[in-house]
């Protein structure tokens, strides 16, 4: 775990070579660990976070219940020796196009709708997040409007 922690904290200083020996979800670390700092954004790490976040990676990636708890787990560590979020996103940004970042903003608000509440801290990262992924506040309120809804439906 710690030459992938490594590997990935390399990572964030550059383009990093895929010489095929890692772990191929090495590259996925910022992604994993954006999800966590939104998830420990209002100081409050749920339970009911940690298991979306989980979800999230099984879905985006096509993971097992295995595999994403690793990454998920490999990725607090790596998300709080990451101190700036402008450099985690800019790392997420090289991982997902354009086209598919409003789906992450949707996947980032799963995780922090995830324990039923929202909070200012939280409000405030996005804001920061949506902006620097290169979306409109706009954008990322059509994105937490939608997990509602979706909310809604399931519990209704």
């Amino acid at each position: 775990m710690m030459k992938f922690l490594k590997s990935a904290l390399e990572g964030l200083r550059g383009p990093v070579k895929d010489d095929g020996a890692d772990d191929p979800l090495r590259a996925q670390a910022p992604l994993a660990a954006l999800l966590v700092r939104a998830a420990r954004s209002n100081s409050d790490y749920d339970p009911r976070q940690v298991a979306m976040i989980e979800s999230v990676l099984s879905r985006r990636l096509g993971i097992g219940a295995a595999q994403s708890n690793a990454l998920r787990s490999a990725a607090e560590t790596f998300e709080a020796r990451t101190g700036d979020t402008v450099h985690l996103t800019r790392a997420v940004k090289d991982l997902v196009p354009l086209d598919d970042r409003p789906e992450l903003l949707r996947d980032i608000w799963r995780v922090i709708l995830a324990d039923g509440a929202r909070h200012a801290e939280e409000d405030g990262l996005m804001r920061l997040v949506s902006s620097l992924l290169g979306l409109a506040d706009r954008e990322s309120a059509f994105a937490r409007q939608a997990v509602q809804r979706e909310a809604q439906t399931h519990t209704a």
